[in-house]
């Protein structure tokens, strides 16, 4: 129930430490793998009803009330696998953990994601039915949104990811809706479709619009030309066939993204020389979730790490992490884990700097009010200082928030114990 640490902290050992929590608690019986619950809505807007798989983050507790920021997932019966994968080995350290959730788009997909009509593509007839993005959007801000915010414990601080028409829709939608989601990550985008239409639509916009707090991270493959090898990233921009409008759009945008800088908008963007469009998206997820979180990942670690750094500095660099997660979250936001903050208290226990443990636990108790744990581990600080009163008030907390046997017993024990220090006075 309790994990005591006995031995130097540090975060490379935490994250290996979670990476074996993660590896030996999710362990079903019957199954390898297996990913994201079924469920469904049905849209007024798109006139049908829609499949979404749900994944929940592996320390979801709903006795804590706690609430993460949520990933949408375009072609999720497809990629949601991949995200949560990348999330199993960098949430916590590099990203937040946060709750998936995978739009099916089996049906109806190029309607769905492509923003205006095509009827030639390429110089070929083009039958499939196109051109509804604007609708899709609308069942995303209007249907899907408000259903995930009221089942789902999650936030408003939402990121969208979308490969090649899934792409194309996740630049659309930072275009003429960007207040929707907070980080837009387009793998592989379709940027030719429309012979460059969202391209020519993103000029003014971006020149005008402000991106304060969002983020765009953006992927090429490395299929620049199907049937000429000569052509490279450095002269693909000089071809002018059919054959490269795909990779020269998605040059194209990068680089008006990039002559718009003072827009506010975070811009990242990665070629990826031995990759396909079909097996771009494994790499583009994991560069870009770690782009785009960029911000969230742990700094000072040598000095949280350090016991010769003095109490006030650590709470220093706590505080101002907090501070830091709060801006660009838009709300507050615990400074670091529940279990890095308990440990860093059994560990400056261990080594006797009461001071600092009993630092860490109040955090622990102030971000995590929900928790019965972080309340049993200031009752452990007390008992060993021998103060069984204030021992016995944070397990009575403790049982309030959880009324297990375990904290039943471990009140009697220590109302036991006290009664028989009394009577020894």
């Amino acid at each position: 129930m309790i994990n005591k640490v006995n031995a130097l902290l540090i975060l490379g050992g935490f994250i290996f430490f979670q990476q074996f929590l993660k590896a030996q608690t999710n362990q079903p019986q019957h199954f390898l793998h297996k990913v994201g619950i079924i469920d469904s809505l049905y849209s007024q807007e798109l006139n049908e009803s829609r499949k979404i798989h749900i994944q929940l983050p592996r320390d979801y507790d709903p006795n804590k009330n706690q609430k993460y920021p949520v990933v949408f997932i375009l072609d999720g019966e497809i990629f949601l696998s991949t995200v949560n994968e990348v999330q199993n080995y960098y949430s916590g350290g590099f990203t937040p953990e946060m709750v998936l959730v995978g739009i099916s788009n089996q049906s109806n997909r190029t309607r769905d994601l492509t923003p205006s009509t095509v009827k030639v593509k390429y110089g070929m007839p083009f039958r499939d039915e196109s051109g509804k993005a604007a609708v899709f959007s609308k069942f995303i801000e209007k249907e899907l949104i408000p259903f995930i915010e009221k089942k789902y414990p999650v936030t408003n601080f939402r990121t969208l990811i979308g490969h090649s028409y899934g792409g194309l829709f996740t630049i659309y939608t930072l275009i003429h809706q960007p207040h929707l989601f907070a980080n837009y990550l387009a793998i592989d985008p379709s940027l030719d479709w429309d012979n460059q239409q969202l391209l020519r639509e993103s000029e003014k916009i971006l020149a005008t619009q402000k991106y304060k707090n969002k983020s765009l991270f953006m992927s090429l493959s490395g299929q620049l030309h199907l049937q000429n090898s000569t052509i490279t990233i450095d002269n693909v921009l000089q071809d002018t066939t059919d054959f490269t409008l795909f990779a020269r759009s998605n040059i194209a945008f990068s680089n008006l993204v990039s002559k718009n800088d003072k827009n506010g908008l975070f811009f990242k963007w990665k070629f990826y020389p031995n990759d396909l469009h079909g097996t771009i998206p494994l790499p583009s997820i994991l560069d870009g979730l770690i782009a785009i979180f960029e911000w969230y990942q742990m700094e000072s670690t040598d000095k949280i790490n350090s016991f010769d750094t003095s109490q006030e500095e650590l709470l220093r660099i706590i505080k101002r992490r907090a501070k830091k997660l709060q801006n660009h979250f838009g709300y507050p936001n615990p400074p670091y884990p529940e279990a890095l903050l308990n440990m860093s208290g059994y560990m400056n226990m261990d080594m006797q700097q009461y001071e600092k443990a009993k630092m860490y636990f109040e955090l622990a108790m102030q971000y995590y009010p929900q928790s019965a744990n972080t309340f049993d581990s200031m009752a452990d600080y007390y008992e060993q200082q021998g103060d069984y009163n204030n021992a016995i008030k944070y397990v009575t907390k403790a049982l309030e928030l959880n009324a297990t046997n375990y904290y039943k017993q471990r009140l009697e024990k220590l109302e036991q114990k006290r009664e028989e220090i009394n009577n020894e006075k």
